[in-house]
C-alpha cells in the first residue's frame, strides 16, 4: 500500500511541475525544514481568490526531522505538490532515500515516507493564523497522526509559533518556535535567515529519557528538544522558478535530548550539518 503511494505522489508531482502549479507548502514554510516539504516559490497575492498550486524538488544532504537524522551518507530528494483555494490547502510530501543506510534495504534506493496535510490560514491584520492535519505514512515504523496550529506576527524577524498534537501511537506536545529574516539583494535575489527552538512533552512511554548509554530509562520525554539555524540563497530566474541552495544546523538543546536524539538518529550522532538545492515554480 505504502509503496503504491510513494508511486503516486512522484506521478502527482511531476505532473504537478510541468503544469506550473504555484503556492506555498502546507504546514511548515521555512526553507530546510524536512518532513513538511517546504516550499520556496510563493504565488502573487493577485491570485489568491483562485485555485492554486506549488511543485518544489530539494535534493539535501541529509534527512533531517526534528533533530533526528533519518538517513545518512546519502542523497535524498524530497518532492512536494500543495493545491490551495482561499486558504485552503492540501500538501503531498515524500522522501526518497538514494542509499539506505541501515535495515532491510540497505544501500539500497528506497522511498520511505509520504506524508499529506490538510491546512487553512487566514490573517488578522499582522496576526497570521494557521491549523491542520497531517499524516505521516512510514515504511517500516508506525504510522503518526499529527493535528497542529500556529500562530506568527507579521513583523521583524516574523516570530511563529506552531503546536502539534501526535494523536497515534507516539501521543505528545511538539511546540516550535521560529524566526527568520530575507535580505534582499541584486537581481531579485535575497538571502534567507531563519532559526528555531521546540520542546518536546510525550505522554506515554514510547518517547522517553535515555542514559549516556543510550539505553532508555522508564522517564517519559519531557523538555527542550532540538534547534535548527539555516541559511538560504533565494535565485529566481526565467520569470517563473526559482532555486535555492541552502545549509542548516541542527542540535540538542539539552544533555537528556542529546542522548535521545542520539539513540533514534541513524549514525547516531545528535548533531548535523547539512544542506542541499531546492527547485521550485511558481505562476
Amino acid at each position: 500500500m505504502k509503496r503504491k503511494l510513494g508511486q503516486t505522489v512522484m506521478m502527482v508531482w511531476i505532473a504537478g511541475l510541468a503544469m506550473g502549479w504555484a503556492h506555498p507548502s502546507a504546514a511548515e514554510e521555512k526553507p530546510l525544514a524536512p518532513g513538511q516539504g517546504a516550499t520556496v516559490a510563493t504565488a502573487d497575492q493577485e491570485g489568491a481568490d483562485r485555485p492554486t498550486a506549488s511543485a518544489d524538488v530539494a535534493f539535501l544532504s541529509q534527512y533531517l526531522w526534528r533533530g533526528y537524522a533519518l538517513s545518512k551518507d546519502s542523497l535524498v530528494i524530497q518532492p512536494s505538490v500543495t493545491a490551495a483555494y482561499k486558504g485552503f490547502k492540501l500538501n503531498l510530501w515524500g522522501n526518497l532515500d538514494t542509499d539506505c543506510y541501515q535495515g532491510p534495504y540497505k544501500g539500497d534506493s528506497k522511498w520511505n515516507e509520504t506524508d499529506l496535510t490538510f491546512g487553512y490560514d487566514t490573517s488578522f491584520g499582522i496576526l497570521g493564523v494557521g491549523a491542520g492535519f497531517i499524516y505521516y505514512a512510514l515504511d517500516g515504523a508506525d504510522d503518526w497522526k499529527e493535528f497542529y496550529l500556529s500562530l506568527g506576527v507579521d513583523t521583524l524577524l516574523e516570530p511563529t509559533l506552531t503546536v502539534y498534537r501526535e494523536v497515534s501511537k507516539n501521543q505528545g506536545w511538539y511546540v516550535k518556535l521560529g524566526i527568520s529574516h530575507s535580505f534582499e539583494l541584486p537581481r531579485e535575489m535575497t538571502l534567507d535567515l531563519a532559526g528555531s527552538v521546540s520542546y518536546w512533552g510525550s505522554d506515554n512511554d514510547n518517547m522517553v529519557e535515555r542514559n549516556s548509554d543510550l539505553s532508555r530509562t522508564t522517564s517519559r520525554f519531557s523538555g527542550l528538544h532540538d534547534g535548527l539555524v539555516s541559511v538560504g540563497l533565494t535565485i529566481p530566474f526565467w520569470t517563473y522558478f526559482k532555486v535555492v541552495p541552502s545549509i542548516a544546523y541542527a542540535f540538542p538543546l539539552s544533555h537528556q535530548a542529546d542522548n535521545e536524539i542520539q539513540a533514534l538518529s541513524w549514525g547516531e550522532n545528535a548533531n548535523h550539518v547539512f544542506g542541499g538545492v531546492t527547485l521550485s515554480v511558481a505562476f
